[in-house]
């Protein structure tokens, strides 16, 4: 029988039982899982590894990596020192989750613009093109990866280059870390 057609007709055959049944094969048991390591506490205004990130002028502080969850998920804390945010661009394979500690940001995500303050939580799926940027003086975002992908490196690159890379330059490491570049970042307006 081929896979679509089971699907489908399992959800027909039997609506209630079935919704959850086909799928259910292929749901990974986390309690089959291997610990991923120690315990640990980053401090705050750190980095896990003691390294400093940044976002332009703004840091970037890893909080978690892709190493201590298996590449499962990776932790950032955005300490927003001026208005701006990032490309317009996409994750390939990365879901995104931002939160708001402080400050007011305008997310776009497809075709949808949320604004956001402290408090408020925003999920940005995976191949749905978004950006942000950060309405006030200062801010503070949250925000976690999943799985962890290559952002760790992407930063890495981005804080160590010390000239403004070239369009083809940019959209090669953003090709190389998962990504695509689509366009200029937000303009600055409420």
């Amino acid at each position: 029988m081929k896979r679509r057609h089971f699907f489908v007709t399992s959800l027909w055959a039997a609506p209630g039982a079935a919704l959850g049944a086909p799928f259910a094969a292929f749901a990974p048991d986390p309690s089959d899982a291997p610990p991923t390591g120690p315990s640990f506490t980053v401090d705050a205004g750190a980095g896990r590894f003691g390294e400093k990130t940044f976002v332009g002028p703004n840091p970037n502080d890893l909080k978690i990596a892709g190493q201590d969850t298996g590449g499962a998920l990776a932790v950032f804390e955005y300490t927003g020192t001026a208005k701006g945010g990032p490309s317009l661009h996409l994750h390939e394979a990365q879901d995104e989750v931002f939160y708001v500690v402080a400050g007011e940001y305008r997310f776009v995500v497809g075709e949808e613009q949320r604004h956001l303050r402290p408090g408020d939580t925003i999920f940005l799926p995976r191949q749905v093109p978004h950006t942000w940027t950060q309405l006030t003086d200062t801010g503070k975002l949250l925000y976690f990866l999943q799985p962890a992908g290559k952002m760790e490196d992407f930063f890495r690159v981005r804080s160590g280059s010390k000239t403004p890379l070239t369009g083809a330059e940019r959209e090669q490491l953003f090709r190389d870390h998962g990504m695509r570049f689509l366009g200029p970042p937000l303009p600055v307006k409420p």
